[in-house]
């Protein structure tokens, strides 16, 4: 579970806990590769925690528009956040306290690369992947309480603990930044492991077929060049 989870924020919404599972909807039974299409609540949750980056996609002016993004996952709601200037967080209006605003239709979506799968074909090479894809509506965060622990949870989702060892927000970069929350209901995920699928005649080929498999690491840590003396680096980013 995300550290971000843990921060006890109220998501007000029910969860998917007594299922375990997401319900399928129209807009997330794929078209293709149903087989690898699942709705289990606690592997859509690892796909998310484990990824830094999402990629937000909503219509403006009539043509459509993807933006990658940081965000945290708290309970069944994720949280995404910019600048107050930026075109979908002005876009979003709490349309949960403002019944006339419906917020901004939103699809959002997480992918892990984990292997490159080599073929003696070329038409079937493929990508060994773990992804999550999330439609609804995304509303702006507009009580203090809320937005503070959302902040801290797009921190904590980064770096597990990061929160409680930095300066928090104040008043003016409070104001300067807009949080947008994001349900988790409409969801699926989509795996595919293992190796290549090459035809039976291509069985014989001399090429070389398989899986480069891929990891996700960190380099050595590089201090800040006007970092105090004294100051070493804490626990948690020792561990990452």
């Amino acid at each position: 579970m995300s550290v971000a989870s843990e921060t006890g924020i109220d998501s007000g919404i029910e969860t998917a806990t007594d299922t375990a599972s997401y319900a399928p909807t129209d807009l997330t039974v794929p078209t293709r590769g149903r087989d690898r299409a699942t709705y289990d609540q606690e592997l859509v949750h690892a796909i998310l925690d484990e990824a830094y980056v999402c990629h937000l996609g909503f219509v403006r002016d009539g043509a459509p528009v993807v933006l990658p993004t940081l965000y945290g996952r708290v309970g069944e709601r994720l949280y995404v956040h910019g600048s107050t200037g930026s075109r979908p967080l002005r876009m979003a209006a709490d349309g949960r306290r403002q019944e006339e605003d419906p917020g901004l239709a939103v699809c959002l979506t997480v992918t892990h690369v984990d292997g490159l799968v080599l073929a003696r074909s070329a038409f079937h090479h493929s990508i060994n992947y773990r992804s999550v894809v999330i439609h609804g509506t995304a509303h702006q965060v507009t009580d203090p309480e809320e937005k503070r622990a959302a902040l801290d949870a797009l921190v904590d989702h980064v770096v597990p603990g990061r929160s409680a060892d930095s300066r928090p927000a104040n008043a003016k970069e409070l104001a300067a930044t807009a949080v947008l929350s994001l349900d988790l209901s409409a969801v699926s995920a989509k795996v595919r492991t293992g190796g290549p699928n090459d035809d039976p005649e291509d069985l014989d080929l001399p090429h070389w077929a398989g899986v480069v498999p891929l990891r996700k690491g960190h380099d050595p840590l590089v201090p800040a060049t006007d970092l105090a003396p004294g100051i070493d680096a804490p626990g948690y980013l020792i561990e990452l």
